[in-house]
């Protein structure tokens, strides 16, 4: 009993000495015991009616969260007034250390949290409780009729047979195909989107959807369109036009905001929807039924502000792209050529619009983006933003000019041309009236006749000593001239072979060869015999690449010496020379014993024989060689310097030709 006090005081005061800590323990215990507490038999009750105060800087706090607040409170930061038992700053659930609230920013939190919440939109007329959905779902496993979705998407026929399976049974099965298979969280919001249903089960490439509790069915569906409602009987030949109709002002119903209805009502005016869109947004313009051609149509007048590239640089490019990825498409196109229409529309869309988003029609054969792309900036002579099998997107330019704003700039032009010709017509009139004197000739300034007569008065027939001198003038200037440019090569070879040498330089330095081992291990020709052949049946092998003999090169070879006695290496040196200099090298820094140099079809093998008395060394990648990437830059400055070498070498062979020819003119 006492031990067990003892410890519950201890664990409540205050840090000190052992010592005294027992002293006052016993004291306490002492005066507890005598008459100043009740007597009863439960001696567990003893202490209920006492409880001993709780130190604040003392608390073992059990996680993290817990010891950051009793950093705080022990440091005077956390008040008295966040300290209460209702404070949940140690009981709140900790996600993310970013979304975390103090205590003193619950009030704020509790009012977000009492604002209402937005409910989340369902297709369906009426969303299904849990015991439907496990009914569905079960229905859904004995479904064996499916409905299959082409590449296009949900055409009109698609969606007739999802109607026409909704009239007999509650759920229809989808399977999807190519494109939107690949993206079934897009195929999802399009079939609710486009049907009215609920999707109640998908996996893979197969959903479910689900009608609704009330479906009636393609007979009493009625679209509202401002305040009036059409109904449409269910006929076979109305079916398709009901599903246009709903197709087209399913968005004038829907909630949008400000900017999507003046982006719908700017499309209204460029053409007919495109019904069969397969996307989730406003439908865009169907191009293809548009004019083909546009009587009188000219590409557009542009003209560029003074002091503005007419190039966009990468930053702008990037701009554009992600500003044209958030917009809706203006236009789907299916059609290669004939586009003038679609040109006409594009220029009135670029008044109001900096780029023009053009949807690639699925599911159609022969499309060929690449072709479209290049028609229209022919006849627009915009900017070719993006260009892929899904979209194109053509940016207005710089120097774009408004229809109206290029109309005055025309008319303007032709006044100018007007005034020009009148000028013209009344200088030659003043010409031909002004008097001439008696045996003057006229002659019009700047023609052929004038110049003939100023070569009559001043001028001098050439020689042909002349001519032949002025020729070598020529040669020879041209030839000074070329001589200096070949110089100027010359410097700056050199310039680039000495850059090579340095680095070769700087690489050596840290490259330090390994002797010949004179103490070695040898073998008898026999051996070597049986080692060519063991050899050279060995299918593993090493491959010695452009870098050539690295520190990874030896630890390979101990790697296989591991397992094997024998190392097979093929390199793709082309002479002998360097491959026995190769060879040579590998023996000194392995310590193995090179047993033959084959010529195979991939390059050369060298087999190595690792010695009866091998023993691995405690590193494998000697320090004295170079590592992987130096080895590479040693490789590519040798080759660097030996390309350079000859060049310059070349290029003196030249000037000396040429200095030559020079001294022959000279002389002539």
């Amino acid at each position: 009993m006492r031990l067990s006090i003892t410890s519950a005081l201890q664990s409540s005061l205050p840090l000190a000495s052992p010592s005294s800590l027992r002293i006052r323990i016993r004291i306490r215990i002492r005066a507890l015991t005598s008459s100043s507490l009740p007597t009863t038999h439960d001696h567990q009750d003893l202490f209920h009616p006492l409880p001993l105060p709780t130190p604040r800087h003392v608390d073992r706090a059990p996680n993290a969260i817990e010891k950051i607040a009793l950093r705080l409170r022990n440091l005077g930061l956390a008040s008295a007034d966040h300290s209460d038992a209702n404070d949940d700053f140690l009981n709140r659930e900790w996600l993310r250390p970013d979304h975390a609230l103090l205590p003193w920013d619950k009030e704020q939190q509790e009012q977000e949290e009492r604002q209402p919440k937005k409910k989340k939109k369902v297709n369906a007329a009426t969303v299904a409780e849990e015991e439907d959905l496990r009914r569905l779902r079960t229905l859904g496993m004995r479904l064996k009729e499916k409905v299959n979705v082409p590449k296009a998407g949900l055409t009109p026929s698609v969606l007739h047979k999802i109607h026409h399976r909704w009239r007999n049974c509650e759920l229809v099965r989808l399977k999807f195909h190519e494109l939107l298979a690949q993206n079934m969280k897009l195929a999802h919001q399009i079939v609710e989107h486009r049907t009215g249903g609920l999707v109640i089960w998908r996996s893979g490439s197969v959903m479910w959807v689900y009608r609704g509790r009330n479906y009636q069915g393609l007979a009493q569906l009625s679209i509202k369109e401002g305040g009036d409602q059409i109904s449409v009987p269910a006929d076979g030949d109305a079916t398709s036009s009901l599903l246009e109709k709903s197709a087209v002002v399913m968005w004038k119903g829907e909630n949008m905001t400000p900017e999507e209805v003046e982006f719908n009502r700017m499309l209204d005016d460029f053409g007919p929807r495109y019904v069969e869109w397969w996307g989730t947004g406003i439908l865009p313009v169907d191009a293809d039924l548009l004019p083909p051609t546009v009587p009188g149509y000219k590409t557009p007048l542009r003209l560029l502000p003074a002091g503005m590239r007419p190039r966009l640089t990468n930053d702008e490019l990037t701009n554009m792209r992600k500003l044209a990825k958030s917009l809706p498409c203006h236009f789907a196109l299916g059609r290669n050529r004939n586009l003038q229409g679609l040109a006409s529309a594009i220029l009135r869309l670029w008044e109001k619009s900096l780029v023009a988003k053009i949807g690639v029609k699925r599911g159609i054969v022969n499309t060929n983006n690449e072709l479209m792309a290049l028609e229209l900036k022919k006849l627009t002579g915009g900017t070719l933003l993006l260009r892929n099998k899904y979209y194109i997107v053509i940016y207005r330019g710089k120097d774009f000019v408004p229809t109206s704003v290029a109309a005055v700039i025309a008319e303007r032009q032709e006044l100018t041309k007007q005034v020009q010709d009148v000028e013209e017509k009344a200088r030659c009139k003043a010409l031909d009236v002004a008097p001439l004197g008696e045996g003057e000739l006229t002659a019009q300034a700047g023609s052929l006749a004038e110049f003939y007569e100023a070569q009559a008065c001043w001028g001098r027939d050439i020689s042909a000593e002349e001519r032949e001198r002025m020729m070598q003038e020529v040669a020879k200037a041209n030839n000074a001239k070329l001589v200096k440019k070949i110089e100027r090569k010359l410097a700056v070879a050199q310039t680039k072979r000495l850059r090579a040498e340095q680095l070769l330089a700087k690489l050596e330095a840290s490259l330090v060869l390994a002797g010949p081992d004179h103490d070695k291990e040898t073998i008898t020709d026999e051996e070597r015999i049986m080692f060519h052949s063991v050899g050279l049946r060995m299918k593993a092998y090493l491959p010695l690449g452009i870098r050539g003999v690295f520190d990874g090169v030896i630890e390979n070879m101990h790697l296989h010496w591991k397992h094997r006695e024998l190392v097979k290496l093929i390199t793709k040196q082309k002479t002998l020379a360097f491959v026995e200099d190769t060879a040579r090298l590998l023996e000194y820094e392995s310590g193995g014993i090179l047993v033959a140099i084959d010529k195979v079809p991939k390059g050369f093998s060298l087999i190595y024989y690792r010695g009866k008395n091998y023993r691995r060394p405690m590193t494998l990648r000697p320090r004295n060689l170079l590592t992987k990437a130096r080895a590479l830059q040693r490789s590519i400055a040798m080759q660097r310097h030996e390309a350079l070498s000859q060049h310059i070498t070349e290029l003196g062979k030249k000037i000396e030709e040429m200095k030559k020819e020079l001294v022959s003119i000279d002389l002539s």
